[in-house]
């Protein structure tokens, strides 16, 4: 935890006792916040790194696709991708994998990826109405607003499975997988301890749905809850980051010049363009979502630092789906849809499938028609539900730009399909431009757009005409790779962001001294013969304040009763900057924090557990010591709703 110089250091730095308020608030009688002091640690580089890893692995679980690479810790310069997937697409080659799962009609795991969808493909329409088949189910853990571990999934057929099951099975794959490649490497069985595992996600995530992965990588045994320094949460952009200031000049395309190389040798960094200060904004276009970040170089190490909070949102390539699906449902009725995709769901994956490669050949300056398939069962099924043909459909829809080809394809002309691109590249449009808008993010010289969705050309084409020459727009060669790599460097030195920007406001609610005609009557609490002020909101920490690798908020707080085992404190969060009570609107209860003080009672007339919360990392901590006995108390933070 820390090191004994940082405990002396800790020690002076506790506030003499202030007069204690017995405090109340909404579910937290008896919460007496003592002393609150806010220190800061500068020292984080002596922070012991815990057990040495052999070897970093980097899991990407896409929304669309999914994939791993890994490094030794020996030659930390040498990325390894995962060896090449059998299976893949037509017109789509990469080293990842899809994010579809297939389970048994038992729901026992059966295969990922390609493995899975071709099996689901080549089962009879009656069997594959029993197997399970899940795709593009990580959104569920950006949408869903209530997060539990009891969230639910819909299967293609419908079926629901647990959330947290599909997620665990998924990562279980990853491992069998990624330790197979390990032992293969090196020639003797991989031993699962000796590998750092990295799992990377959006960073607009909330902390629910960071929590949820992490709890899934209990579940599947990636690494055990006893040890849970062996797996680090990556945020997507940070990991894109991190690889694009490696980059070197042979290794992007600079959009404004669309040369490789930019009259610099080609083995230049983008990092060697890049000098103290620079910053640059990271656009990270993923199938979900869409993730901004921008960042700061700090030299002469090259850290980094956030300059504005992580923004973005559900704006990912999904959304072209969405839109090719209510165009269908416009020609051919959503009831049919609705119907179709329950009874012939491995034809509508089918569909799916087809639609994808011609959404890549989509271009800003494309003349020619795009032909999609439709499946035999599709142009079939249509006829039996609807008593007339999809030719027929077509001609009678109001849909002028999807025609019927004679041989058996939707054709759809260039404008058709920037139409369905347009809704999701204006949301992108409209935040970059907002983003850029903002005081901290002026002078960008770079801006990197990275994920799968970045090599759409209508979506660079756009970027382009929004920026207009104000930054220099690059895209890594190996764009749907960059974050996987990125997440690797990160796994191999976590402290390279040294700065971030709190996404939300944090507290607590706590009792205050009543001020007269500073604070409302009706939150007037008297007590014994003192007034009090009820529901006031103890800040932790802003949104959008800078927080350091290691800094510390620090709180005190006192149980109720001698023989109180457990204190339950509700954490409140806002996304205003500025939050006076927990009853405020926009102040949410998003999670508890418990301080489990059984077996340290002690003589001392009053006990006061000390609490620090790490706010600078990927995920929120919380440790906390009893000051009398200088016992540690176990201090879990909690934001999945149970």
């Amino acid at each position: 935890m820390m090191t004994e110089r940082e405990a002396a250091k800790e020690e002076t730095l506790t506030d003499a006792m202030a007069n204690p308020s017995p405090a109340k608030s909404m579910g937290d009688p008896g919460i007496t916040p003592l002393s609150p002091s806010h220190t800061q640690q500068n020292d984080t580089d002596q922070v012991p790194s815990g057990p040495s890893f052999v070897v970093v692995v980097a899991i990407d679980f896409g929304t669309t696709s999914s994939g791993y690479a890994y490094a030794f810790t020996k030659e930390p310069e040498c990325i390894h991708t995962m060896r090449r997937w059998e299976g893949g697409d037509p017109g789509v080659s990469n080293q990842k994998t899809p994010t579809t799962i297939l389970l048994t009609p038992d729901r026992k795991f059966h295969s990922f990826g390609y493995a899975a969808r071709d099996f689901y493909h080549d089962l009879d329409p009656s069997e594959s109405k029993q197997w399970l088949y899940l795709e593009k189910f990580k959104m569920k853990l950006h949408t869903t607003a209530n997060l539990s571990i009891d969230t639910d999934l819909h299967a293609a057929n419908g079926k629901r499975v647990k959330a947290l099951d599909i997620f665990a099975y998924a990562l279980a794959f990853f491992k069998e997988q990624a330790l197979k490649e390990l032992s293969d490497q090196t020639g003797i069985e991989f031993d699962n301890n000796d590998v750092r595992w990295v799992i990377t996600v959006p960073a607009i995530w909330k902390m629910p749905a960071k929590q949820f992965m992490r709890e899934a990588a209990y579940k599947s045994g990636l690494v055990s809850r006893e040890n849970p320094e062996q797996l680090i949460i990556a945020l997507e952009p940070e990991a894109a980051s991190i690889y694009c200031r490696k980059l070197r000049l042979h290794q992007m395309v600079d959009l404004g010049t669309l040369t490789t190389q930019n009259g610099c040798s080609p083995t230049d960094n983008v990092g060697s363009g890049m000098t103290q200060g620079d910053r640059y904004v990271v656009v990270d276009c993923g199938g979900g979502t869409v993730d901004l970040t921008v960042h700061q170089i700090r030299l002469p190490e090259g850290h980094l630092k956030e300059l504005y909070k992580a923004s973005g949102g559900p704006y990912g390539s999904l959304g072209i789906d969405y839109a090719f699906e209510k165009l269908l449902c416009k020609i051919f009725g959503q009831d049919f849809i609705d119907q179709f995709k329950i009874k012939r769901p491995a034809a509508w994956v089918d569909l799916m499938i087809a639609f994808e490669s011609r959404k890549r050949a989509a271009a800003p300056d494309r003349t020619n028609p795009l032909n999609i398939n439709l499946p035999f069962s599709f142009i079939d099924y249509y006829k039996k539900f609807r008593g007339h043909s999809v030719e027929h459909a077509l001609r009678k829809s109001n849909v002028d730009f999807v025609k019927w080809s004679s041989q058996g394809m939707l054709r759809m002309s260039p404008e058709a399909m920037n139409s369905l691109f347009k809704p999701t590249i204006d949301h992108i449009i409209q935040h970059l431009t907002e983003l850029f808008e903002k005081p901290e993010v002026s002078d960008i010289k770079f801006l990197f757009l990275v994920g799968g969705f970045a090599e759409s050309p209508l979506l660079q084409q756009a970027v382009q005409d929004m920026l207009q020459g104000r930054s220099r727009i690059i895209i890594p060669h190996d764009v749907g790779l960059t974050i996987l790599k990125g997440a690797v460097l990160f796994g191999l030195d976590p402290t390279i962001i040294k700065v971030r920007r709190s996404p939300l406001t944090y507290g607590v609610g706590v009792l205050n001294r009543f001020v007269e005609g500073k604070h409302p009557p009706e939150k007037l609490l008297v007590k014994d013969g003192t007034r009090w002020c009820t529901d006031v909101f103890d800040t932790f920490i802003a949104a959008d304040q800078s927080v350091a690798l290691g800094e510390m908020v620090k709180r005190s707080y006192t149980p109720a009763k001698p023989s109180q085992q457990v204190i339950v404190i509700h954490v409140y969060c806002s996304e205003k900057e500025k939050a006076g009570f927990i009853s405020e609107p926009g102040v949410r209860k998003c999670g508890t924090l418990r301080l489990d003080v059984s077996g340290t009672e002690s003589t001392a007339p009053r006990r006061e557990i000390q609490t620090l919360m790490q706010f600078g990392d990927t995920e929120i901590r919380a440790m906390a010591v009893d000051v009398s006995t200088g016992r540690t108390v176990k201090a879990s933070i909690d934001f999945l709703s149970h």
